[in-house]
C-alpha cells in the first residue's frame, strides 16, 4: 500500500525506535482504510448532484420508469435514468399542487379557459416538465416534444424521452394531463394517440425559459448592486 511505503520511507530517513515505526505504520493503514471508505460516498455525490422528494405513493412507479428508461439502450446511464424518473414524479407532484387540479382534465381546461385556474392545459404541463428535466443536463438521454392531433380539439402534448441519438418513435412518453396531473408513461409506438415530434416548439420553450432565467439573474444582480451601494453610502455617512 502506498501509505505504508511512504511511512517506511520517512522512518528510514531518520533514526527512530521500533515503537515509532509501528505507530506510523498503524496511522498509514488507518488513513488508507478511511480514504477507501469515503471514496464511494464522494463518487455517489458527484453522480447525484440533485435530490428530489418523490411521493411515497409514486416511488414504485418511479422505479418502474427508471427501468424502462435504462432499457432503451445499453448506452443509457442507469443512475441518470433513475434521476430523471425521480425528477419527473417529484416535479409533477409539485405542479399538481400549484395548478390546483380539479374534476376531470376537460373540466380543468374549462377552469383555465375562464381564468379560474392559471395553468393546466396539456401543453403547459409539458412545458413545465421539459424545463424541470432540462435542468438535469442529461448526457445519455434526450428530451423531445411530442404532440398528437395538432390543431384539433383532441390535441395532446407530452415529453418523449429517448436514448441519446435514438429515433423519436423508440422513446417513452411522459404525459401529465390525461390523468389529471398524475404522470403516465409508456412506449410511443404502443400509445393510442399518434404522437409526432415538434422540435421547433421544444426549442421555443427552452429559449423562453433561458430568457426568463437571464432576466431573473439580471434583476438579482441589480438588486445586489443597489444593496451594496446603499450599504456603502450608509457606512460613509456614519464615518463622517
Amino acid at each position: 500500500m502506498p501509505y505504508i511505503h511512504a511511512a517506511n520511507a520517512m522512518v528510514a530517513a531518520t533514526p527512530a525506535s521500533a515503537s515509532q515505526i509501528q505507530s506510523l505504520t498503524r496511522f498509514a493503514i488507518a488513513l488508507a482504510i478511511f480514504t477507501a471508505w469515503i471514496r464511494p460516498a464522494t463518487a455517489d455525490q458527484q453522480q447525484r448532484p440533485f435530490s428530489f422528494h418523490v411521493p411515497k405513493n409514486d416511488s414504485a412507479a418511479a422505479e418502474a420508469l427508471a427501468s424502462q428508461l435504462a432499457a432503451l439502450s445499453p448506452r443509457v446511464n442507469g443512475e441518470e435514468a433513475a434521476l430523471l424518473a425521480e425528477c419527473a414524479y417529484a416535479s409533477v407532484s409539485q405542479l399538481r399542487r400549484q395548478y390546483r387540479m380539479f374534476g376531470t382534465p376537460i373540466f380543468n381546461n374549462f377552469l383555465v379557459h375562464w381564468g379560474i385556474r392559471k395553468r393546466g392545459y396539456c401543453f403547459q404541463w409539458a412545458e413545465d416538465l421539459l424545463v424541470a428535466l432540462d435542468a438535469l443536463k442529461l448526457t445519455s438521454l434526450e428530451l423531445h416534444w411530442g404532440e398528437a392531433h395538432a390543431g384539433d380539439w383532441r390535441e395532446n402534448n407530452c415529453i418523449v424521452v429517448t436514448a441519446k441519438g435514438q429515433p423519436f418513435n423508440h422513446g417513452i412518453i411522459l404525459d401529465c394531463w390525461r390523468q389529471l396531473g398524475h404522470l403516465r408513461s409508456g412506449p410511443v409506438l404502443s400509445d393510442a394517440d399518434p404522437y409526432v415530434e415538434n422540435s421547433a416548439y421544444a426549442r421555443f420553450v427552452r429559449a423562453r425559459s433561458a430568457a426568463v432565467t437571464k432576466r431573473q439573474l439580471a434583476f438579482q444582480t441589480r438588486n445586489e448592486a443597489k444593496e451594496r451601494s446603499a450599504s456603502s453610502a450608509g457606512f460613509s455617512g456614519k464615518a463622517r
